[in-house]
């Protein structure tokens, strides 16, 4: 049973355990609607609403379901969360939900979701679930967010365009135009673009977890190092 420590909870799905960067979960709409940090953005946050109600509501209903129907039981209830997504964003945000298009449906077959309310939401209470489904969302739309602001950069020269299809008029000057007179990159605003980058963060991450290991076995290895000395022994023996 995994732990309930929310402090390892958070690190799993921020970094350790992260849907998207280790896990290598929900990599179809990852890829498919990244090129922008608006898109990226606006389905991170329907996937973390997704999580989070699915694993509250499998957490719930735990004891209450056999094995027999505990996985169509789990599927119903990620259907019917992304069908609420779904009609939110129509009512709210319609032109990003047109932008979208059938990557909000999608959500019911992201692998992370089924996974997370499988793993651990049926074997455990509903507030170490409700953190658990927070924080592999976070990762995973935090990854989207990077991905997207990366292939935006790129892609168009800009940041943050178009922010208002998703929090309305507030954000309607948001838009950070890094390189003027940009001609659009397409290779990075089209999926092999998106793997490209993808590839890149993955790298980086291994590259992190590497230095750091590195370094805690350094520091492993000092004490040691340091705690044999030589000791010199005099006297006269007859």
């Amino acid at each position: 049973m995994a732990s309930t420590d929310f402090k390892s909870i958070s690190a799993d799905g921020l970094w350790h355990n992260n849907p998207g960067l280790v896990q290598l979960l929900g990599l179809c709409p990852l890829l498919g609607v990244s090129s922008t940090a608006v898109n990226a953005l606006g389905l991170g946050l329907a996937t973390i609403l997704v999580l989070v109600g699915s694993n509250v509501a499998v957490s719930l209903i735990r004891s209450a379901v056999t094995d027999a129907v505990r996985l169509p039981a789990f599927v119903m209830i990620i259907a019917a969360l992304v069908t609420c997504t779904e009609l939110l964003m129509q009512a709210f945000t319609y032109e990003l939900y047109q932008i979208l298009g059938i990557f909000i449906p999608l959500i019911v077959t992201n692998c992370a979701i089924l996974g997370r309310a499988d793993a651990y939401a049926s074997k455990h209470p509903v507030l170490p679930s409700l953190i658990d489904g927070f924080m592999m969302g976070l990762g995973f739309a935090l990854v989207l967010l990077v991905l997207g602001m990366l292939r935006e950069l790129v892609g168009y020269g800009t940041l943050f365009s178009n922010m208002h299809l998703l929090l309305g008029p507030i954000a309607a000057d948001w838009k950070i135009v890094v390189f003027s007179n940009y001609k659009d990159f397409l290779f990075v605003i089209l999926p092999p673009g998106a793997f490209v980058f993808m590839g890149l963060l993955i790298a980086l991450k291994n590259a992190i977890d590497s230095h750091v290991k590195a370094l805690q076995a350094a520091r492993a290895e000092k004490p040691a190092a340091s705690g044999s000395k030589r000791v010199r022994v005099t006297g006269t023996i007859s």
